[in-house]
């Protein structure tokens, strides 16, 4: 077949699927294709990229951007804008219910002060700020529960054909090559393998939980129909995740399939609380071998997947940050550290040639932010986890993933930097952002997605539930 009788093809069978979805929801609004466009230009490619447009090798290639993006990006905002204000979207409400996110996102602003590149500081985070306007479209419609699995659902219908058909078809474009050892590498939509890695992660993560979901209502004609099409794009995206060989979204994706199925199981819906308590006990536990007894639990963990043990020179890169001089308290600014003079003695080392980022999440903010937006963050991530756990209380199945979510990107954020204009983080705020209540049955669970006697519990949710969420 010739790469434009596939790309034909691939046209074709992505209207179908869109046209004739077994999952598609009629009532979804079409406001809901901003998030879409939003998520699907953050996952894979910047729209000048698309238009054959390379990102810069340069310093200066970082501070200037490219004004095609910026136009984009501005019309996005604007839309999610207006149609916030069509819905007379609660903002009091939803500030009170989200204060850590409030004042971590204030702080950003912040910190704009005292970047030695103010105004470009100030262009990211605007461009940033879209990650919440977007996800808030979804979030305030009258439907929350059915836009967010359609936002999901149709991403992985855009993305993961479409890398496949990159990957084979378009090596010029599915594949690239590896600035340190030169080897070919498979990449689809994004700029790395990474970036196909993160796109297999959260698009597994979805299919495996929505089929989980169905599974008790399988017998049914639709539901079974869904279920053999999330199948489809399970083995699609592990075909993928292979190619990529990205062993932080292996990883990942393991993990969250398991609190995924912890979550469904028996014990867990009689106790719930046994798996909410779980998964931060891990955490601390691994914070307290890492560095109160110097275990080098990424190094194990690295050698168990058949990895180098110090994550290929990753603890090099971060050894070479740390000894930058940075303010500890409040950072460079946002999104400021890789800039400038900076930036020129970073990529003339050897470790760090190339890189724009710390490919570690919580240091990426450190440098960034210092140790007051690092624990603003932290205090955004407590906050979330409590609501996500008080919905689980209450038997949501949409918390099963979002729980998922959470545990994984804090996995994910130990060897790649995601808090940030990254697909992962915009992924979490789906799950994470506590938003008004805009329809009677927002926090009333589908049929399809939750059990009877959810649905029971459901319907006498006390009004202090009203404040956890949308679920």
């Amino acid at each position: 077949m010739s790469p434009s009788l596939a790309l034909f093809v691939w046209l074709i069978l992505l209207l179908a699927l869109l046209l004739f979805d077994p999952a598609k929801e009629p009532k979804t609004s079409w406001a809901l294709w901003v998030p879409t466009i939003w998520m699907f230009i953050i996952a894979s490619r910047l729209p000048a990229q698309w238009l054959g447009g390379q990102m810069g090798l340069t310093a200066e290639a970082f501070e200037e951007g490219n004004p095609l993006d910026r136009s984009v990006f501005l019309v996005l905002i604007l839309l999610a804008i207006g149609i916030l204000v069509a819905r007379s979207f609660k903002w009091r409400s939803f500030f009170a219910r989200n204060i850590a996110l409030t004042m971590f996102i204030s702080y950003a602003l912040v910190s704009v002060c005292w970047s030695d590149f103010a105004f470009v500081a100030f262009k990211r985070w605007f461009r940033d700020l879209g990650n919440y306007l977007v996800i808030l479209v979804a979030l305030s419609d009258p439907r929350p529960m059915e836009a967010v699995r359609t936002l999901f659902r149709r991403l992985g219908y855009l993305l993961i054909p479409l890398c496949l058909l990159l990957a084979k078809y378009y090596p010029g474009i599915g594949m690239d090559y590896n600035n340190w050892t030169g080897t070919a590498e498979y990449c689809g939509v994004a700029t790395s393998k990474n970036g196909l890695g993160a796109v297999c992660l959260v698009s597994g993560l979805f299919f495996f939980w929505d089929t989980i979901a169905r599974w008790s209502n399988r017998r049914e004609s639709r539901t079974g129909q869904i279920i053999l099409l999330n199948l489809a794009f399970l083995a699609m995206t592990l075909h993928l995740l292979h190619l990529a060989n990205s062993q932080t979204s292996r990883v990942c994706l393991l993990i969250g399939c398991l609190v995924i199925l912890a979550a469904h199981s028996k014990a867990c819906r009689r106790n719930p609380r046994s798996l909410t308590i779980a998964i931060p006990a891990l955490l601390c536990a691994n914070l307290i071998l890492a560095f109160g007894f110097g275990v080098d639990i990424k190094g194990m963990v690295a050698e168990a997947v058949g990895r180098n043990p110090n994550l290929t020179d990753r603890t090099l890169i971060w050894k070479i940050l740390l000894d930058t001089h940075t303010n500890p308290l409040v950072g460079t600014g946002y999104e400021s550290f890789w800039l400038g003079s900076r930036l020129d003695w970073l990529w003339q080392q050897k470790e760090t040639a190339g890189l724009n980022e710390a490919h570690d999440g919580y240091l990426e903010v450190y440098l960034n932010l210092g140790i007051i937006g690092l624990s603003l963050l932290v205090g955004f991530l407590i906050t979330s986890y409590r609501n996500i756990c008080k919905a689980l209380t209450y038997s949501s199945s949409f918390a099963s993933f979002a729980l998922a979510l959470w545990t994984v990107v804090l996995f994910y954020n130990i060897t790649e930097a995601a808090f940030k204009w990254h697909f992962m983080w915009v992924t979490l705020l789906s799950a994470a952002i506590a938003v008004p209540r805009y329809a009677e049955h927002a926090l009333r669970p589908v049929s399809a997605f939750d059990d009877a006697n959810a649905t029971e519990q459901f319907a006498q949710l006390p009004p202090e539930m009203e404040a956890v969420g949308w679920w």
